[in-house]
């Protein structure tokens, strides 16, 4: 059924349960010339004359009716699928799917979560943990959050935090046996402890600001993870030298299991942004989200 179809259909039925035409423009919302043109166009694509119109009243005629028998119950079912539809739109409760890094929950939501939840008692966050740039219209989600540099295109980015800084660190006693860094060059005689980015297949780069400019260090190492959590548990196991957010370490640092090196070279990472598809926009669970967890500047 096309456009013009469904419109005729729609008409059709209107007088049919109204009686008369201009009761029919009422219940449409359109004039009662409206209403006779979109019949008389309606009745040329089926063929077939659907009523005997006089001066005061419209009856059925044989087609008409056999038409309004098998049709006039699917418009309030049509009617109802598009208000139930509205309503789930329009709706803060049920399911928000979201595949996000472990560190964007640890910063970005854990510390907001209880308030959340209060908030929006009928919300329920199914969060996947994922390093993985994951394609969140194919794998279901509603939304995903990753560093901006990771962002996925022809989405809608909204900022969930402030930039990061990184955070180089080892164990205290694999400094001692081996020594500390004073710069980043210095790396190149350690133990490093690096990151495959999931979805590039690809070691990440270990990046530093000397004197304003952002300088490479190809550092080696044999250990290479692909979950930076992982590459914090080896380094405070003593097996190298190891990189991760410093927010999201930076408890690590405090009780003393990691010590951070290098820190005059550390340059900041991107902010965590929440992203989803355009079409999503206006779904109430997902504003609801943006509204409690994006934060400005």
């Amino acid at each position: 059924m096309n456009r013009a179809d469904l419109s005729g259909l729609r008409t059709f039925l209107a007088i049919a349960d109204n009686g008369t035409l201009r009761a029919a423009g009422r219940d449409l919302g359109v004039n009662p010339s409206a209403v006779s043109q979109k019949l008389k166009a309606f009745e040329e694509i089926l063929g077939s004359a659907l009523f005997v119109r006089n001066t005061r009243s419209v009856l059925l005629t044989d087609a008409g009716r056999a038409l309004y028998e098998r049709t006039h119950h699917l418009m309030d079912e049509i009617d109802a699928a598009l208000d139930a539809t509205r309503r789930v739109a329009r709706s803060t409760s049920g399911q928000l799917r979201i595949t996000l890094p472990y560190r964007a929950w640890q910063l970005a939501l854990a510390p907001r979560i209880a308030a959340f939840q209060d908030r929006f008692p009928d919300i329920e966050l199914d969060l996947s943990i994922d390093e993985e740039l994951a394609d969140i219209v194919t794998s279901g989600f509603h939304a995903g959050i990753r560093l901006g540099d990771y962002l996925a295109d022809e989405m809608i980015a909204v900022a969930l935090t402030k930039p990061l800084d990184c955070a180089f660190v080892a164990s205290r006693d694999y400094l001692e046996r081996h020594g500390v860094p004073k710069e980043p060059a210095d790396l190149l005689k350690h133990e490093c402890i690096r990151y495959r980015q999931i979805s590039a297949g690809q070691i990440a780069p270990w990046l530093f600001d000397v004197d304003g400019t952002e300088t490479r260090v190809d550092v080696s190492g044999r250990l290479v993870f692909n979950d930076l959590r992982l590459v914090v548990d080896a380094a405070a196991q003593g097996f190298g030298i190891g990189w991760s957010l410093r927010d999201g370490v930076a408890a690590q640092i405090e009780a003393g299991d990691l010590i951070e090196v290098l820190r005059d070279y550390t340059p900041s990472r991107p902010r965590f942004y929440l992203y989803f598809p355009r079409q999503l926009k206006n779904m109430a669970r997902l504003r609801a989200f943006i509204d409690h967890f994006a934060i400005g500047g």
